[in-house]
């Protein structure tokens, strides 16, 4: 387990993190599940092509990808995917224009890709499924 220079024993800060920012996500995905409609009429609304392939993404990053956030696992990989959907997605659907709701929807997403590209930086932390897979990596190495 990955130790830190101010920590005698793993962390569970890290995973506490990964697991709050990766709720967002799922919600999300389940709403998009339960009501694909709203989401391919919003996705419409702003003029973009291909809303049910867009709804198929945005269901796979919500589902997948807050799983994988939550558990650690390809963490890093994860969260870069993931930042990059909020700001893009921010962008898209929460225009500055639409006043402040609209401004704290899209500085929301930008403090959420904050968070995700610590999570990128930093790694996992202690408890986390890419912690398996180096430890068992690091077994068959030897």
């Amino acid at each position: 387990m990955k130790r830190y220079p101010t920590h005698n024993r793993p962390s569970a800060v890290p995973a506490l993190g990964r697991v709050m920012m990766a709720i967002i996500f799922l919600f999300s995905g389940i709403g998009k599940v339960i009501d694909p409609g709203h989401t391919i009429e919003e996705i419409r609304a702003v003029g973009l092509p291909f809303a049910h392939l867009g709804l198929a993404i945005a269901i796979g990053l919500g589902l997948g990808g807050g799983a994988m956030l939550a558990l650690g696992y390809r963490t890093r990989m994860v969260a870069i995917v993931l930042a990059v959907y909020c700001v893009v997605a921010g962008l898209i659907f929460h225009s500055p224009s639409g006043g402040i709701p609209q401004l704290v929807h899209l500085l929301k997403n930008f403090a959420i890709a904050g968070g995700l590209l610590q999570v990128a930086a930093f790694g996992a932390g202690s408890y986390a499924l890419d912690n398996v897979r180096s430890e068992r990596k690091s077994l068959r190495g030897a």
